[in-house]
């Protein structure tokens, strides 16, 4: 799908809040004061330089995930003019202003917004999230960040769905690691698929002090730089990771978090299971005590629907174990997105292994 040139405004949107090239007195005093002035899901542009491009920036699809918001915030308070023309898009503003604050992931009963990026867009988060796609469709942006926070403490990465060098470029203002995946769950990210060079950047867990300083510096480099998309024949040194497979409860059944294991629940992990992200689990690292229906309770497919959570894991004394050396990324302590969502992603320990 090829877009038309990059629109000179932002139009006016009923499920979006529109601003425009916000001066001092409506960005309030701190972060707080702003996303109440916001109000609801946003759309801010500011005017750059280059008036005839513009990059886009979404943050806050989970209202638990504060590090791109306060970045943002720092930088519309710094007052610098962006190379290009900027819009930032915050959308889950009601989550994250609900007590206690930035600990939503979304409300309770509605749906996870990043999960909403494809047809039917009949609930209110499909509608926010097809007034997003409308607005960008709109704006025809030369790229897209979504910045997120990792659901448990660990280093920041990239997730594409596209392994090219455009990707591999707006990855490397961030970090080094990117996640390539065939998996579509009807995110953000999947834009890709029309012609606007998309990544998310997991920038760690939120209460990790670095991951702010990541946001805030990568937002930065992406904003002020006059080239942001791969320069030709300029190798980017980012290691690539191939579809990683999700290990899941079956029916969002229970997940416990214990040092002793959970009889409510399919299987229990350590309260100190983030200390897995990005690290290698061999054969003899127990992952979590199982429950009474033992594996039957976990599946892990690929993105091709294929199951493959026998061929990676198997169960002995009660607990969960690797058959083979695996990678692991997005560890969470959080039961409700592990239930919800995922205990994990897991890969084979090469890059570019899938």
């Amino acid at each position: 799908m090829s877009w038309q040139k990059s629109s000179q405004t932002i139009p006016e949107s009923a499920l979006l809040n529109v601003v425009k090239d916000p001066g001092p007195d409506q960005l309030g005093q701190d972060v707080w004061a702003f996303l109440r002035g916001l109000g609801g899901p946003s759309a801010i542009w500011v005017s750059g330089q280059d008036a005839s491009r513009t990059r886009v920036v979404c943050t806050l699809l989970h209202g638990n995930e504060p590090s791109g918001t306060h970045a943002l915030y720092r930088f519309l308070r710094s007052g610098k003019k962006p190379l290009t023309n900027a819009v930032f898009i915050l959308a889950s503003v009601k989550a994250a202003l609900t007590p206690p604050v930035f600990s939503h992931r979304m409300l309770p009963g509605k749906r996870d917004l990043n999960r909403c990026f494809r047809p039917p867009f009949e609930d209110e988060e499909g509608l926010i999230a097809e007034a997003i796609l409308d607005l960008i469709q709109t704006l025809s942006p030369e790229c897209l960040i979504d910045v997120h926070n990792t659901s448990g403490s660990g280093p920041a990465f990239g997730v594409s769905i596209q392994d090219d060098p455009d990707h591999r470029a707006l990855t490397s203002l961030f970090t080094n690691d990117l996640i390539v995946t065939d998996l579509r769950l009807g995110a953000l990210m999947e834009l890709s698929e029309r012609a606007v060079p998309t990544v998310t950047i997991e920038c760690g867990g939120a209460s990790d002090h670095p991951s702010q300083i990541i946001a805030e510096e990568g937002l930065h480099r992406y904003l002020m730089a006059e080239q942001v998309l791969a320069v030709p024949d300029l190798e980017y040194m980012v290691n690539i990771y191939h579809n990683p497979i999700r290990l899941e409860t079956r029916g969002d059944a229970p997940v416990a978090y214990a040092e002793e294991p959970d009889p409510e629940a399919v299987i229990t992990l350590s309260p100190q299971s983030e200390k897995f992200n990005y690290g290698t689990l061999t054969r003899e690292e127990c992952i979590g005590s199982l429950g009474q229906a033992g594996l039957s309770a976990l599946t892990a497919k690929d993105h091709k629907g294929n199951e493959r959570l026998e061929e990676y894991f198997e169960a002995h004394d009660g607990g969960l174990y690797p058959r083979h050396p695996i990678k692991v990324f997005m560890v969470t302590t959080n039961a409700t997105i592990a239930r919800k969502d995922c205990l994990f992603y897991f890969i084979g320990c090469n890059p570019g292994q899938s």
